[in-house]
Order: structure tokens, then sequence, then C-alpha cells
């Protein structure tokens, strides 16, 4: 089997100076798997060259199955986890409980878990906050780096406000081709995106691949929106966000989709990114659209 392992770009993840591969490895992607399934997963990224693993406490058994890959291949990743809890006791159990699933004394990353409203962020900055475990991470050598996620259309706002108040060392929140034409959410983007590029933040995407909600359609896929399958499809899309060279790109999660991804990332070296009319094209054919009118599950029936 030819060896994909020099083609994924890789880039600096911000000012932590760490080549990582542009196509950061999304640990939902083995969050149901059997061990045999999440094996195969990691044969893939060793082949494809991918560095940079991103998982989350809150990940069913994902933590486990990475787990078991740290215990050889420890060296070759770069290991970022997310804890979920707001408050800073549950946070504490949580960074515990993944250090031990991870079988790792540290992670390179330590995120906080998909802040989507401005009373999240007030909690999680406050006194009882979970901001908290991130310096006691720090000052115990738990983690290298802190970082912070979002979801939905006030993730870059969300965003903004976080790193005005913390000093974090990256960001991750949804970017594809529809949000980038979105008229609210693309100026909000690119001034985060300025704001990161000042102070040196890295920048994670998600939902590359999103087509849209999926409504009464049959589920195909593990992914909590409908993703586009389609392998000529995913290659627009992929190379479209990689296009932005800020910007790096998790992996969906459905192991499935995974190797079009990577494919795609490949590909990116010596195509670059599609022409704007072909994303138009793509565009109307797949009736590209947010995954919900909300954005993320989070906010389902709560108000925003």
């Amino acid at each position: 089997m030819q060896d994909m392992r020099e083609k994924i770009e890789r880039a600096a993840f911000g000012r932590t100076g760490h080549l990582s591969s542009r196509v950061i490895f999304g640990g939902t992607a083995v969050w149901g798997e059997d061990r045999d399934a999440a094996d195969r997963i990691l044969e893939m990224l060793l082949r494809y060259g991918v560095n940079h693993i991103d998982t989350s406490v809150t990940y069913g058994n994902s933590e486990k199955h990475i787990g078991r890959w740290m215990k050889e291949h420890r060296d070759q990743f770069f290991l970022a986890t997310k804890i979920d809890a707001r408050t800073h006791a549950e946070a504490r159990l949580e960074l515990e409980r993944s250090l031990r699933d991870l079988n790792a004394g540290h992670v390179d990353l330590l995120q906080m878990h998909e802040l989507v409203r401005e009373s999240e962020v007030d909690l999680f900055f406050s006194a009882a906050g979970a901001v908290k475990v991130l310096d006691e991470a720090r000052a115990r050598n738990l983690t290298r780096y802190t970082g912070v996620t979002s979801h939905g259309f006030e993730a870059p706002r969300i965003l903004r406000r976080c790193i005005e108040e913390y000093d974090f060392d990256s960001v991750l929140l949804p970017f594809n081709y529809h949000l980038s034409t979105h008229p609210q959410y693309r100026p909000d983007f690119d001034a985060l995106v300025e704001a990161c590029a000042t102070r040196g933040i890295a920048i994670q995407t998600i939902k590359a691949i999103a087509r849209g909600p999926w409504g009464d359609l049959p589920r195909t896929s593990s992914v909590w929106y409908r993703p586009l399958e389609r392998p000529e499809d995913i290659d627009k899309t992929v190379r479209f966000v990689l296009s932005f060279p800020d910007l790096f790109l998790c992996s969906a999660g459905d192991g499935t989709l995974l190797a079009h991804t990577l494919e795609a990332a490949a590909r990116f070296q010596s195509l670059g990114g599609p022409e704007a009319t072909e994303m138009e094209k793509l565009s109307r054919d797949r009736r590209l659209t947010v995954p919900d009118q909300k954005g993320w599950p989070r906010l389902w029936d709560k108000p925003t």
C-alpha cells in the first residue's frame, strides 16, 4: 500500500510551534466502534501522517480506544482532549478520568468543551468555574496548552469573548462553504480569525462536510448532522477549508468517511482549493445548509 504520510500538509499549530497535520483526527469517529474497527482507523492515521488527535471526555469509549493506541504511539501524536463540566469540582474529576482512560501522564492540549451561551461563559470564568482546572493542569504539567470550543451561529462571538478573558492557545468552531457565505456568521468568523492571528492562537474547524439536518431522512451515518457522503463532494469541501491557510480541519465523527477526508487533504497538496464555481454548484446541487436552525444539540429546546 502506498505510504501517504508525507502528503498531508503540516503547519505550526499557532504559537505552540507544533507542526500539526492540517487534518486533525476527530475522536468521535471511534465513539461506538469495537476494538478492531478502532485499530483500523489508527492504521489509517499513521498511513496518512495524521499526527494530531482531538477527543473528549464525553465521546463514549473514544478516550479508551485512543488510550490503547497511546501505549505504543504516544510520541507520534499531539494529544488533545476536552472537559465538559462548567464547575471546578466536576471538571477536576473529568480531567482525572480522561488522563486515566488515555493512558497519559499529560495531554498536549486541554480544552473547554462547547461553550455556547453567555451564561455558560459566565459560569466557566466564575469563582467556582472550570477555568481553574486549566490553571491547575498547567501548574501540575498535566497539559502544555489550553483551548476552548464552541458551536452554533454565536460561536465566533463567544470565542472572541473567551480569548479576551483568558490566554487560550487554540479555539475550535464550525466552518464550511455554507457558513463562509452566511451574512451573519462570516463577518464574525473573520473578526475571530484576525483576533487569533494577532495572538498566535490556533484555529480548528469542524463540520467541513456538513450537508444539513437529517430531518425525516433515514440516518446513513453516525454523525449527528447529515454529512456529504460522495467522495467527490467531500474532496471539494475539505479542500475548500484547507484553502484558508490559518485553519485546521477536524475530521467528522464517522470512520467510514475518514478515508475520503484524508485523501482529499492529501490531494490538496497538488490541487489546492476548488474553484468558486465548483463550490457554488455543489451548494446548489446538494442544498447545503446548517445542520439545525439552532446549530448544535446542546442548544435544542433551550433559550439562546
